[in-house]
């Protein structure tokens, strides 16, 4: 007869395995590992979690609806003007990036490491990466659309491009710590750049 979970099992197993999906990257962590760390039998952590592809779509859900709740934070300090939004939106990410233990996106750093996976099938770790992606995307393009622009889906690819080069750049920070700040810096000045230029 299976064992009944402990309350809280689930959580410390996800808690578990996100810290290391993040941390090494997903294919570097096996599942005993996950056990072993969680301090949890096979059968109950399958129990939860019957494939890993389950755990790490789990995990990668987690982490969208921190960073939705980032951005509505983000959104909801800017007030109603779109711009300012838009600049803080940039900003978010800018912070983001500054936190010591930041790695890289999880989203950017899971579809970089299977390309292969399959975005199709719903409840895959892709789909979860590309829905967080698009919706982000989709946060600034919002937000655009309301801006009486020349070109808006120029204005979208540009900023859209300030927040992958902001990831991208701080995934490998530990050769540009010195310059992170500046960088950062530099990619929420020109936001406001872009979003103040009249048509």
């Amino acid at each position: 007869m299976p064992r009944t979970p402990a309350p809280g099992t689930r959580d410390r197993i996800l808690g578990v395995a996100s810290r290391l999906f993040y941390d090494h990257g997903v294919r570097a962590v096996g599942m005993n590992r996950i056990i072993t760390e969680a301090g949890t039998g096979k059968n109950l952590l399958y129990q939860h979690f019957p494939a890993k592809s389950d755990l790490v779509a789990a995990y990668l859900e987690g982490a969208r609806e921190r960073r939705a709740e980032a951005m509505r934070r983000a959104l909801e300090a800017a007030g109603d003007d779109p711009r300012e939004q838009l600049v803080a939106l940039v900003a978010e990410v800018a912070t983001t990036v500054r936190h010591p233990r930041f790695r890289g996106c999880a989203f950017r750093n899971y579809l970089a490491e299977f390309p292969e996976d399959d975005a199709e099938r719903d409840g895959t770790p892709a789909v979860v990466a590309h829905a967080q992606l698009e919706e982000s995307r989709a946060a600034i393009a919002e937000r655009v659309a309301r801006l009486d622009v020349a070109d808006p889906d120029r204005l979208v690819e540009q900023l859209w491009l300030l927040v992958d080069g902001l990831y991208l750049q701080a995934a490998y920070r530990d050769r540009l710590d010195d310059q992170l700040d500046p960088a950062a810096d530099a990619a929420v000045d020109l936001a406001r750049r872009l979003v103040n230029t009249r048509p």
